[in-house]
């Protein structure tokens, strides 16, 4: 794992300096604090920050092919680059090193952008051909590592982390209002867009070539659904659970390679402790898993995570979160994140990944992606209740279906019921509108709108598209089911936008800690978009294969409990006993004026109804700590950035000068 950066100049009178390079990795340092490299060419400069966790010795970047006219560098973790290295010595191709960055270099050569379907990884890659003159940049298909670039006239300059293309002195931040509008409504932005003006970010399963300066992005890989009507022998639930069982299995076990020990998250739920019972039976003599437990008991699972690693007999490790605890790293938080958000809950995250590192980890296995892929979220019951009730609005039973959801929500006899079916009730019957299962999720976080500025409303009202974001929904996207519509727009927005990155990449690269997701494998994936609705969703039980899978190997409290959302106080974080001298300082009038996002008068009436004491809305907890992230945003990236000290003699940087090397001859 390592963070990577570059500059690509096609004006070969100004070719890029290693200065530049050396202060753009300063800017990432804490991705990879193990070594550096840097290659340099007339026309293009590359940046390593290396984490060492495959080949310790032997695998520092960049890293050059046999005759020196493709050179590489790699953030991420290909796992089957052993069976590939096989392949690619077979067919001739001679290693220098035991890494599986040297692996992608010379399937590049074999197979050109074409090797990425070969590659089962999470990773962002950077490719510069000498003798074509062409840079190659690729992402992973889920986007689980992120890779930014910008243009400035003749250069294109990437990283990343969009810190490191602030360190070029070519590139200023500028908080775009239309991507902040899409926050404030989506939680995220639209791939491509970032929350900065100009700076984009490669979406998943894409790759970007430029020759000849001209610069073309590709998709290579994209979410697949079977039609709804297509006809098909169904197997038996025995061969979907004997498939999926063997996949996740071998998932896991590839995870595993590292020349580090490899530890896991374990949140007291189905996915991870299903990961971590996986990671047992795959041999592993000791595992040690880490978790969250937080001082307010209605976010805390601290109970389930002892059992099940006592029931594993894992060396269980814990990092407590109180309120205090999360707003007094927040700033932390938005620095790594990049981005504003709309929940806390990348902050605790933030404190186990330093823990993890406390402890000398650098790689942890985790569940994120059953509950996308397998159905396990609410919003996809939700969706399910809405369209049975659609069939006959005018009915006062269905609706009642909501409590059986939501059973844990106060006063849900008489007004209470009367309420959520109110809420649900908004859109009922426009079942084939493509946003049907998240419509009623935006349009509450867009009431969080309320608090924008006269200045930021003007700005998103003159965009070209009149603040009307397009979802990019794909042609076949109304020939499959309900649910598979529903999964698809949660994972293209939600989960490589937010919770791979905000709350995945950033928080644990912050500490220099890799997560690896088995329920992420591609092949696992693939399968669990191919399964039929009802092994995911079986009536209003999430994720059903995957409870008959933990039925076999974990305790029936484990396997049998419902899904419980992952989340983190808000308000409590930034109002409590000892409150964060910045909170207030950025929510005072002035700040606001200064930074031209939020309304003063509508911040200060939020604030005073936080501290009277009343009972504060979902999305009024939204609105906080949108409006708290977006102004440490400003300050931290707009107002008041401050670039690291390039990289000096006391680290350990390899520098390639290929301008002092001539072109091989084939």
């Amino acid at each position: 794992m390592c963070g990577i950066a570059g500059i690509l100049n096609v004006d070969p009178a100004e070719a890029p300096r290693e200065r530049t390079l050396r202060q753009m990795l300063a800017m990432i340092r804490h991705r990879g604090p193990d070594q550096f490299g840097i290659s340099l060419d007339e026309c293009v400069g590359l940046g390593s920050a290396r984490l060492s966790i495959v080949d310790l010795g032997g695998g520092q970047q960049p890293i050059g092919n046999e005759d020196g006219t493709l050179w590489i560098v790699f953030n991420g973790e290909v796992f089957n680059h052993l069976e590939l290295r096989i392949e690619l010595e077979a067919r001739g191709h001679r290693f220098t090193t035991h890494t599986d960055t040297e692996v992608i270099l010379h399937l590049y050569e074999e197979y050109g952008p074409k090797c990425l379907s070969r590659l089962n990884g999470q990773f962002a890659i950077a490719i510069w051909n000498r003798r074509q003159r062409s840079l190659f940049l690729a992402r992973d298909r889920l986007g689980v590592r992120p890779l930014f670039y910008t243009r400035v006239g003749a250069v294109l300059i990437f990283g990343s982390e969009i810190k490191a293309l602030l360190a070029d002195p070519r590139v200023t931040a500028e908080i775009d209002p239309v991507a902040l509008d899409q926050i404030f409504t989506f939680w995220s932005t639209l791939s491509p867009r970032t929350c900065f003006r100009g700076i984009q970010e490669l979406p998943p399963g894409h790759f970007l070539l430029v020759r000849a300066g001209q610069v073309r992005v590709e998709s290579y890989w994209r979410q697949e659904f079977p039609a709804q009507l297509k006809t098909t022998p169904l197997r038996t639930e025995a061969e979907y659970l004997d498939e999926l069982r063997m996949l996740l299995v071998d998932a896991v076990k590839i995870r595993l390679r590292a020349d580090v020990p490899v530890g896991a998250y374990l949140s007291g739920g189905l996915d991870s402790s299903l990961i971590a019972a996986l990671i047992r039976q795959a041999g592993q003599p000791r595992l040690d898993t880490f978790s969250i437990s937080f001082s307010d008991p209605q976010f805390d699972e601290s109970g389930f995570q002892q059992q099940m690693a006592k029931f594993l007999g894992t060396d269980h490790q814990v990092v407590h979160a109180t309120y205090a605890d999360i707003g007094r790293i927040f700033p932390e938080v938005i620095w790594h994140a990049e981005t504003p958000i709309m929940r806390t809950s990348p902050a605790p995250m933030f404190l186990l990944s330093r823990l993890v590192r406390d402890r000398n980890y650098k790689v942890v296995l985790t569940g994120e992606g059953a509950d996308e892929f397998l159905g396990g979220y609410d919003i996809f019951k939700e969706a399910k209740v809405r369209r049975f009730w659609a069939r006959q609005p005018a009915s006062a039973c269905r609706p009642r279906l909501f409590q059986k959801l939501y059973p844990d929500i106060q006063g849900l006899g008489g007004s209470g019921s009367a309420m959520l079916a109110a809420f649900f009730r908004e859109g009922l019957t426009a079942v084939e509108a493509p946003d049907y299962s998240h419509a009623i999720r935006w349009r509450n976080t867009r009431r969080t709108r309320r608090f924008f500025s006269a200045d930021l409303n003007d700005a998103v009202r003159r965009d070209p598209a009149g603040g009307q974001h397009a979802v990019f929904y794909p042609p076949e996207f109304s020939q499959w089911g309900p649910l598979e519509r529903s999964q698809y727009v949660e994972i293209s927005i939600f989960l490589s936008q937010y919770l791979l990155s905000s709350q995945g990449d950033r928080m644990g690269m912050a500490h220099s800690v890799e997560g690896r997701f088995p329920f992420l494998d591609y092949r696992v994936v693939e399968f669990c978009n191919r399964l039929p609705a009802r092994m995911k969703l079986r009536g209003l039980q999430e994720k059903y294969l995957l409870k008959q899978l933990g039925r076999e190997c974990l305790p029936p409290e484990i396997w049998r409990r419902p899904k419980r959302p992952y989340r983190a106080p808000i308000h409590r974080s930034f109002f409590n006993d000892t409150p964060s001298d910045y909170v207030r300082e950025i929510l005072e009038p002035a700040a606001l004026r200064a930074a031209r996002l939020f309304n003063p008068l509508g911040v200060s009436q939020l604030v005073a109804k936080i501290e009277s004491n009343r009972p504060v809305s979902e999305t009024d907890e939204m609105a906080l700590v949108g409006i708290i992230s977006s102004q440490l945003l400003h300050q931290q990236f707009v107002s008041g950035f401050r670039r690291a000290p390039a990289l000096g003699t006391g680290d350990d940087v390899k520098v390639v000068d290929q301008k002092q090397q001539p072109m091989p001859v084939r």
